[in-house]
């Protein structure tokens, strides 16, 4: 694959998601063995970077990732996140306490059978803890060698700058795709000015832009997206016109439109990294196939026309997770 640079950090064009294998859009936790065969699958095909978490199941999502990628340890980079208190048996409420920080990095190199992260992210700020606070841990695990480099996810433009002030920052986390686009104006030029990656979650609209979802569809309390305002069904009836541009331009670019949605992140700026997830392989290596999808900048031109006249219905999360947004 071709390869990138999150500030110093090289990885994959994009890398692999690895929150879907607990079950987050329904189904309950994938088979350990076929998670792990997947993962393996990936490396395989030129992933270098995937990207988990200590919630994701808790812990599941770590421990795929860790079994699948022992064998090729000093050949991949390894992303995960801290910032929930799973240590504390409280999975949904925020804590970037240095302690706990110090706590769910031990528990995380266990999982992910390592002795060191390559890039570990608060997952969410923390307001009850000051972000310089969080960096200076961040700077001490780095001097302990148990982290490379560090990131935040979430975070407004704001905190990005205090904490990179104390310890440099390698990347951004946010959701970012054709139907959510705050972050270019919200923190592009931050990460512009400081040399800052970013990596999208969530890059094809979490499957609205694969065509897999309906006006007709019904989300069981199983399926992250069943409270997501965006998934409502008046909003994806109304959300239809941008699925209807996507498959278009697809077709003028003979791809699917998950390739043409993955070409379009990654040629707004060169040191954007998407992450889609996937529990499937012939999703995996259709992901891997928009490397190749490759627009003009009179396309991107016409795409941007064409974006500016359709109105996206709904918000992207439900108001508690809004609330743990920076």
């Amino acid at each position: 694959m071709n390869m990138r640079k999150l500030g110093s950090l090289e990885v994959s064009c994009m890398g692999l998601g690895c929150l879907p294998m607990v079950g987050y859009y329904g189904g309950g936790p994938r088979d350990r063995k076929a998670m792990v065969s997947l993962i393996r699958t990936a490396f395989e095909q030129g992933i270098t970077f995937f990207d988990t978490a200590e919630v994701y199941g808790p812990y599941l999502s770590e421990e795929f990732v860790g079994e699948a990628l022992a064998p090729v340890r000093d050949r991949v980079v390894i992303a995960t996140k801290f910032g929930f208190g799973v240590e504390e048996g409280q999975p949904a409420a925020l804590n970037s306490h240095p302690d706990h920080i110090r706590r769910a990095v031990d528990g995380s190199l266990k999982r992910l059978k390592t002795d060191y992260i390559d890039l570990l992210y608060q997952h969410r700020p923390d307001p009850r803890v000051p972000i310089e606070d969080v960096a200076g841990t961040m700077k001490d695990l780095v001097q302990a060698g148990k982290i490379k480099h560090w990131g935040l996810s979430e975070a407004s433009a704001h905190t990005i700058r205090r904490a990179h002030a104390v310890h440099p920052v390698t990347a951004v986390q946010s959701e970012y795709a054709l139907w959510w686009r705050e972050p270019e104006a919200r923190i592009f030029p931050t990460l512009e000015a400081l040399g800052i990656g970013f990596v999208p979650y969530c890059p094809t609209g979490r499957s609205f832009l694969a065509g897999a979802v309906n006006p007709s569809q019904r989300f069981d309390n199983t399926d992250r997206r069943h409270n997501l305002p965006r998934f409502q069904p008046d909003a994806l009836r109304k959300n239809m016109a941008l699925l209807e541009f996507t498959q278009a331009w697809a077709r003028r670019k003979n791809s699917t439109p998950v390739q043409f949605a993955l070409a379009w992140l990654m040629a707004q700026r060169p040191w954007i990294v998407p992450i889609p997830g996937t529990t499937q392989y012939p999703h995996l290596i259709e992901n891997i196939g928009g490397q190749t999808v490759q627009l003009t900048d009179s396309e991107r031109r016409e795409i941007e026309t064409g974006l500016a006249s359709i109105t996206i219905e709904g918000g992207r999360a439900d108001p508690f997770t809004e609330s743990q947004f920076d």
